[in-house]
């Protein structure tokens, strides 16, 4: 694993990427925003069409769930998306860094790509949406189940959730 995908504490780095889902009303984009130490899913878009708004809001998302450490880094491919200047002013604006892949590596975002082989294979495979709302609903479903039972063998077989509920109650142990 690349070193720049290990994170020692929550909120200190965050990958992101995009992917879409086939419907009979068209594409269905996703943006995700991964939280690297706990594998979570802390922020995500949903939208017909592919814009820098689509990434700024799965970031807006994740800055108002989880307000990130000062100077957690984000990273993600080198997308006009992510290279647009909301997004870039966006992580300025919450103090975030950008990291951005080297062309043509994939391997910098490999947790992403994992987590979007689950979602295609767990809730897109085999299935013809007939609405956007529809592949919106499969997609909110899996996510639910990933951040809170899909273990991982990275975490120790735990789910996200759980990870870091036991990564905060040895916080609080060690400070009493």
């Amino acid at each position: 694993m690349d070193p720049r995908n290990e994170a020692r504490l929550p909120n200190q780095l965050l990958c992101g990427d995009i992917t879409y889902i086939a419907t009979n009303e068209g594409r269905l984009y996703l943006a995700a925003v991964m939280d690297m130490f706990s594998r979570q899913i802390v922020g995500w878009s949903l939208q017909s069409y592919i814009q820098a708004s689509l990434v700024t809001d799965a970031l807006a998302m994740a800055w108002w769930r989880r307000h990130q450490e000062p100077r957690a880094i984000f990273h993600s491919d080198s997308g006009s998306q992510y290279c647009s200047h909301d997004f870039q002013a966006a992580l300025a604006q919450w103090g975030i860094r950008s990291s951005m892949s080297r062309k043509g590596n994939c391997w910098d975002n490999s947790p992403t790509e994992s987590f979007w082989g689950g979602v295609k294979v767990a809730c897109v495979h085999g299935q013809r949406f007939a609405t956007r709302e529809q592949a919106r609903q499969a997609i909110m479903n899996w996510t639910a189940f990933y951040n809170w039972r899909r273990r991982h063998s990275s975490l120790d077989y735990l789910s996200p959730m759980q990870y870091e509920q036991r990564w905060y109650e040895a916080q609080r142990k060690k400070a009493a």
